[in-house]
């Protein structure tokens, strides 16, 4: 793969736990620091090299965002937006951005995930799959029995994925980041909702685990 053609940004979600700020401004144009939050997940894209990039959010936030960002050609990037009506998961991503995706590897970031730190550009394009398939980013937490929890093997090939385990086979929680080829588009078509009623991206990722992929 090497290099990451597309990029989208999920940024919907009526941000429940921030009311009631979010009843009025979309918790992903908050201010973190001295940005709106949309801008730290955007940055994160362009450190992997993405310069297409989809947003999709809610039928009342695009309008914002779009204020905001604009086509993003003064950044050097193409942005595009896509209305998610209702919530139906971060899978959904890839039946929405069909279209934009196409036959290209793509990244995949949660609107309201901040990665930050020294050397990150180039931590990021180390997790960049040489030949397809796909790629979760993980930190080591305290608490692995509250996340997604991914157990690795030496190289950092991934070995299993649960979702909130009570005995976890590691401390690495899958964050909001995500690299895939274009099959995923594929295996999202194929998803079944979950027992809430979305597609769930750990789904996706089980899939190229179970393909050594």
């Amino acid at each position: 793969m090497k290099r990451i053609n597309k990029g989208i940004i999920m940024a919907g979600g009526s941000g429940s736990r921030l009311y009631p700020l979010t009843q009025v401004v979309s918790k992903h144009l908050l201010p973190v620091y001295d940005k709106p939050m949309l801008y730290y997940p955007l940055t994160t894209l362009m450190f992997l090299g993405v310069r297409e990039i989809l947003i999709v959010s809610t039928p009342e936030d695009i309008p914002r965002m779009e204020s905001l960002l604009g086509d993003g050609s003064h950044w050097g990037v193409d942005i595009q937006y896509k209305v998610q009506d209702r919530p139906g998961g971060i899978a959904e991503a890839f039946r929405l951005g069909a279209d934009f995706i196409r036959n290209d590897s793509v990244a995949l970031i949660l609107g309201d995930n901040i990665f930050h730190g020294h050397d990150l550009p180039l931590t990021l394009r180390r997790g960049i799959p040489e030949e397809g398939g796909a790629a979760v980013f993980a930190y080591s937490v305290g608490d692995p029995e509250r996340y997604g929890i991914v157990e690795l093997d030496r190289d950092g090939n991934a070995l299993s994925l649960e979702e909130k385990p009570a005995e976890p086979k590691s401390t690495y929680a899958v964050t909001g980041l995500y690299i895939y080829d274009a099959n995923a588009v594929e295996y999202a078509r194929d998803l079944k909702p979950s027992g809430r009623g979305e597609l769930e991206i750990t789904d996706i990722n089980k899939e190229y685990l179970k393909q050594g992929r």
